[in-house]
């Protein structure tokens, strides 16, 4: 099963579903700005992912700086009410396979949690070539 934590409004994320899908999976898509998060859900996505909620944090495009979450001395606690308060707070996509769990930024980090590739050449949405005619991983 793969379970990828998603918001359709960031590229990254929707190449990583797209390379999930285009593998052959039919994940489970969870749209967390709409759903949110609970805090035993991020507790365990971030130890199995192992971040913790500073690195998870996602610093631009969010309300971070206005939150003043960017300040050294803020506690990861405290970082982390904010996510379950303001859940674009968290860095994305996240995704879970019997593999692992992992941030996936850039995108290409979701290959590492995939038993099987979609078929080369493989290109994301910008055109950058990331899986070569020979199904083998191009490293940029």
């Amino acid at each position: 099963m793969v379970v990828i934590h998603h918001n359709p409004a960031c590229g990254t994320s929707r190449n990583v579903l797209s390379i999930i899908q285009d593998a052959g999976y039919q994940p489970e898509v969870i749209e967390y700005l709409e759903e949110g998060w609970t805090r035993p859900q991020l507790l365990a996505l971030f130890a199995a992912a192992n971040l913790s909620p500073r690195r998870a944090l996602r610093t631009t495009k969010s309300p971070a700086k206005e939150l003043g979450l960017l300040d050294e001395d803020v506690s990861d606690e405290a970082i982390l009410d904010a996510m379950l308060t303001h859940p674009i707070l968290v860095n994305r996509p996240i995704v879970c396979t019997e593999k692992g769990v992992k941030l996936c930024r850039p995108s290409e980090q979701v290959l590492d949690l995939l038993a099987q590739w979609p078929p080369g050449p493989y290109k994301k949405e910008d055109g950058e070539l990331i899986i070569d005619d020979k199904g083998e991983r191009v490293v940029g």
